[in-house]
């Protein structure tokens, strides 16, 4: 749903939404791999909307303060 990029555009947040479910992950990539975007961990999910997803990323992801 929404995407969003540090400074450097070599780290993003994901906001997600699956059916009635929110939630976000972290993602990395590496400008000498042309694989594109990796993600760190699984996705965090539960959240009821999309702004409470968005929330928690940004507790948990210091560079989207």
């Amino acid at each position: 749903m929404r995407s969003l990029e540090d400074a450097t555009g070599d780290r993003c947040v994901d906001i997600l939404a699956t059916g009635g479910d929110h939630g976000w992950v972290g993602c990395r990539r590496d400008p000498e791999d042309a694989h594109g975007w990796r993600r760190l961990d699984a996705p965090r999910m539960g959240f009821a909307s999309l702004d409470e997803a968005h929330r928690a990323a940004a507790s948990a992801v210091g560079w989207l303060n």
